[in-house]
């Protein structure tokens, strides 16, 4: 069982990530970008890395690298191929000439991708429908398992070959991995279902395929769901019996933990205001009119307080040795050091860090320095045309989310 250590960490040491060493422990989460309209590197996604990574952070993570065509939760979005090297390589040299280490989340989107976007199909553990695509995912078969988990292998070498310093491998947010783990959505029979043993084998092959790809060349990591925060859905007890196997299994470096169902509670991730009606007008009819109608339902209030989700982490906290990274809520010096002190080995910021990418070194300089996000969540609808911060003015060509 792991306690908080009894020295005081600085969240600005520099730590090790499996092979890699951070300048300090700031993990600049992933967050979708909109700066990919070829599903390639753009001047713009390099500009959208580089500067938190100019602005002090440990870290940067890229969003969303899926290792399939169908994997991606729209069809702008980068796949890992050899095609995109070139564009991923110069990217990773802008981030590691900034000081900053880079990594790429890999994943499959599973229930969550759009199919018609991507002209391609969709996989879930049953036939399932989208109500962004309209469509229908496909019950994944064993041949198409092994192909997704071969194919975040695959994923893992081009992102060796693209120059970054580690992987997040997404088990959250009911995308493929995650959508298996659910009891929820997962309602096989096979060996694939059922028990929680069965549901987590896609989750743990994903990760002991992508360890026996790189080695020890690249840390890997994985973002894992500690709860769907959906009635049926995957609890902490299961999600904590997950990571135990996976720390077991040796192959990842740290867990991020997260929360909440891209599918059905999104914002029990996010908490703070619900931005329904930006959300509808980043839609069309009659999609846009459903958003409107509907939208409460789908985009639940939750207040907003720093380290949110601080409460449910802890107790992933007590029972695993392995570095973990805590998510949600992590916007001034104050909460670093809290996480610091509660024994985790690294934190992870989203928005705060899209609204003002040097936040970082203001607060190394200053620890009085507050953040200026609002938790307005304004900028989560404009992932679907261009990211933003809208508090902060980013402008166009800096975008933020």
């Amino acid at each position: 069982m792991n306690t908080a250590p009894n020295v005081f960490t600085d969240v600005f040491s520099g730590a090790k990530l499996g092979p890699v060493t951070l300048r300090n422990r700031i993990i600049k989460a992933a967050t979708f970008e909109a700066s990919t309209p070829d599903a390639l590197v753009t001047d713009d996604l390099i500009t959208y890395h580089r500067l938190p990574a100019a602005g002090g952070v440990g870290m940067t993570t890229v969003a969303y690298c899926a290792v399939t065509p169908g994997g991606r939760t729209e069809g702008k979005q980068i796949w890992m191929r050899p095609e995109a090297v070139p564009g991923l390589r110069k990217l990773t040299d802008a981030i590691h000439a900034e000081g900053a280490a880079i990594s790429a989340q890999i994943g499959h989107a599973g229930p969550v991708a759009d199919s018609r976007s991507n002209k391609a199909t969709a996989l879930a553990p049953v036939r399932f429908f989208n109500p962004i695509a309209m469509k229908f995912a496909k019950k994944a078969t064993r041949d198409d398992i092994d192909d997704v988990i071969e194919a975040h292998a695959n994923a893992a070498r081009i992102a060796i070959d693209a120059g970054f310093d580690a992987v997040e491998i997404h088990l959250g947010h009911n995308y493929f991995a995650s959508s298996f783990l659910s009891p929820l959505i997962n309602r096989r029979t096979d060996e694939f279902g059922g028990s929680l043993e069965n549901r987590a084998k896609v989750a743990r092959g994903m990760v002991l395929a992508v360890r026996r790809a790189v080695n020890d060349q690249i840390a890997v990591t994985a973002k894992l769901n500690m709860s769907d925060g959906v009635r049926g859905g995957i609890s902490l007890d299961e999600s904590l019996q997950t990571a135990k196997w996976l720390e077991e299994d040796g192959g990842l470096d740290a867990i991020e933990l997260t929360a909440g169902s891209s599918l059905v509670n999104p914002m029990y991730l996010f908490r703070g205001d619900a931005p329904v009606k930006e959300f509808a007008g980043a839609f069309k009819p009659p999609m846009r009119w459903g958003v409107r109608m509907m939208g409460r339902k789908f985009l639940r209030e939750y207040p907003y307080r720093e380290a949110y989700l601080l409460r449910d982490a802890k107790k992933f906290r007590a029972e695993l040795t392995m570095p973990l990274i805590l998510l949600g809520g992590i916007t001034n010096k104050e909460t670093m050091d809290l996480a610091m002190a509660e024994g985790f080995d690294f934190v992870a910021m989203g928005r705060a860090l899209l609204a003002e990418p040097d936040l970082i070194n203001r607060i190394k300089a200053d620890a009085s320095v507050r953040s200026r996000c609002t938790h307005c969540n304004q900028c989560m609808p404009t992932i679907y045309s261009h990211t933003h911060c809208v508090v902060t003015g980013a402008p166009d060509h800096v975008p933020a989310s």
